[in-house]
């Protein structure tokens, strides 16, 4: 739209592209923020299976029992 509109010098349309700049660019330190704190758990999700192994095989297998047991559940219609 920004593009499009260059070649236009109306007051509304320059108002507009001008919000529209202004909101790509929150978009784009918000998507930045959001992509390091996700970032961040990734390590620390890692960091925790790597000193962890055991209890993160026994938790994975557990939450993989209880899925499995509600989803037989809801099949047979209970």
């Amino acid at each position: 739209m920004i593009e499009a509109t260059s070649n236009i010098a109306d007051e509304k349309i320059t108002e507009a592209r001008e919000r529209l700049s202004e909101a790509v660019e929150r978009g784009k330190v918000t998507y930045a923020r959001v992509k390091e704190r996700a970032m961040e758990g990734a390590r620390a999700a890692d960091e925790t299976i790597r000193t962890h192994p055991y209890h993160t095989a026994g938790i994975t297998f557990g939450i993989g029992v209880l899925v499995g047991v509600l989803v037989a559940r809801r099949g047979n219609g209970n």
